[in-house]
């Protein structure tokens, strides 16, 4: 039988894991001191967590793309990551990152709910196009909003022009085997009706999964199966498997704006 704690086990498969918490946070703050522009802590809900902060670009900004952070919905906020902003806010985008309630507190579909808000306020602030990313669990979040459920409202949803799930999670079933599920609680109707790839998506706006080819092959295969689905319902959609990178790394193409996922992330290739 499949040992899936393992398959999803980053950490355990990447040597020095254990230290990158305290380097993303450091990287983070240094690159807030350094904004010409950086707006914190924009509520769009009630919740102590339910904030989101803004980097916008040097001049007139191209349009909104909205990243959410990973750590299985259970770790992390947005302090974590303001600077895999660069690439986007150097091409001229204004760009937000949220926090969002974590589990136990809030289950995966209060999460959905958390986002969905969170894009509302960020679009009522920044006009033009959406562009949506996320990593790892915030990939399972991002593509939610695509779903053929999505409570986006049109005018919000008819602006997203792309969506980067860079090794995202979107069969959330087998979760229900690890000991992950004894903080996310999950049932199986929960997970079968937060799982993108289980639904039909309600637009055709392109989708990019992205996943690091020394990632776990679990990612990999989730990865694969979102785009080989919604190929099925005429997305545009790419799979891009980059070599060499892991889990970690994968995201530290979006600090470069000359990156291969920055341009894909802000629409130039």
């Amino acid at each position: 039988m499949r040992d899936w704690d393992d398959a999803y086990a980053n950490s355990a498969h990447i040597p020095g894991s254990d230290k990158l918490p305290a380097l993303w946070a450091e990287r983070a703050a240094a690159y807030r001191a350094g904004l010409k522009d950086f707006r914190a802590d924009i509520a769009y809900g009630s919740g102590e967590r339910q904030t989101l902060d803004l980097i916008l670009p040097d001049g007139d900004s191209k349009g909104l793309v909205v990243f959410v952070h990973g750590g299985y919905w259970m770790r992390f906020d947005k302090s974590a990551w303001t600077d895999l902003a660069e690439g986007a806010r150097h091409h001229g985008w204004t760009v937000a990152l949220p926090s969002y309630t974590l589990a136990p507190a809030a289950c995966i579909s209060d999460m959905t709910a958390e986002i969905t808000a969170a894009i509302a306020t960020a679009a009522s602030l920044v006009s033009g196009p959406i562009r949506l990313a996320g990593h790892s669990a915030g990939g399972h979040l991002v593509t939610r909003m695509l779903c053929d459920d999505s409570r986006l409202e049109p005018a919000v949803f008819n602006r997203i022009a792309g969506t980067l799930s860079i090794s995202g999670l979107h069969d959330l079933r087998p979760l229900l085997k690890t000991k992950m599920n004894d903080t996310l609680h999950m049932t199986m109707e929960e997970a079968t009706l937060e799982s993108a790839a289980l639904h039909r998506p309600r637009g055709h706006s392109p989708v990019t999964t992205w996943v690091g080819g020394d990632e776990r092959p679990e990612f990999i295969r989730q990865s694969d199966l979102l785009a080989n689905v919604w190929t099925g319902f005429d997305v545009p959609t790419h799979l891009v498997i980059e070599p060499a990178l892991n889990h970690f790394t994968v995201i530290d193409g979006l600090k470069d704006p000359s990156s291969q996922i920055t341009a894909r992330l802000v629409g130039l290739d």
